[in-house]
């Protein structure tokens, strides 16, 4: 973001803490802010009507939660819950509308990212439907990871089976495979990578895609 733009906006930015299963917003619910993570992750599900939920995507360092506020709505219908503990910064939603209708740099960098976000989501779904659950955790953990500083994930299985819509019996046993492997290390709600690369060659295609296409429309803000 150019210099003008991001001095009119720090005045107006709140830190906050993002504690671990807090739920930003709720499908419906009407936005009053958007959240600009820094170093936790939240994850936007899609519940249907009996509970059940999964994960349609992931928010990072590199995003935006809130997108539906300037895309023309001011409700969603994904939940947004933070899936690693952390910290953000917040915007009232009226401001961010009255930058995003001035209609300079900030616009054309939030389309750019809601772009991005699209493709993850579109990938996400294909994935679900058409690729192993070792293939899904595999790209999980590395969108995952690219959110976050460092190589280790605080997060239960029964976490990440209720991300990926799966039973929380596959996710121990895609887990071990993996350990097995030597690509993690598993242990009481800590996931340790220690082989991003073998992670990246037993993922499917669909990893790569998201990146790819994150690199191209926002070649300084992937972390990895």
């Amino acid at each position: 973001m150019p210099a003008g733009e991001s001095n009119r906006w720090l005045p107006e930015l709140e830190y906050v803490e993002m504690p671990l299963g807090q739920v930003l917003y709720e499908a419906g619910g009407t936005l009053k802010h958007v959240y600009f993570p820094i170093t936790a992750i939240v994850s936007l599900l899609y519940v249907m009507e009996n509970g059940a939920s999964a994960e349609i995507a992931v928010v990072g360092k590199e995003g935006i939660v809130g997108i539906s506020l300037f895309m023309g709505g001011g409700s969603t219908t994904s939940r947004a819950v933070v899936q690693s503990a952390g910290h953000a910064f917040r915007l009232k939603a009226q401001i961010m509308k009255v930058e995003f209708n001035r209609a300079g740099p900030v616009l054309h960098l939030l389309l750019r990212y809601t772009q991005a976000l699209i493709t993850q989501m579109a990938q996400t779904a294909v994935c679900n439907r058409h690729h192993s659950l070792d293939q899904q955790l595999c790209r999980w953990l590395l969108l995952s990871l690219d959110r976050l500083e460092g190589s280790e994930l605080i997060m239960t299985q029964e976490l990440i089976a209720n991300m990926l819509g799966v039973r929380r019996e596959g996710v121990t046993e895609g887990a071990l495979k993996l350990q097995k492997e030597g690509l993690i290390r598993y242990s009481r709600g800590h996931i340790s990578v220690l082989d991003r690369r073998g992670l990246e060659r037993h993922s499917c295609e669909c990893y790569a895609v998201v990146k790819k296409e994150y690199d191209r429309l926002l070649p300084n803000k992937t972390a990895k």
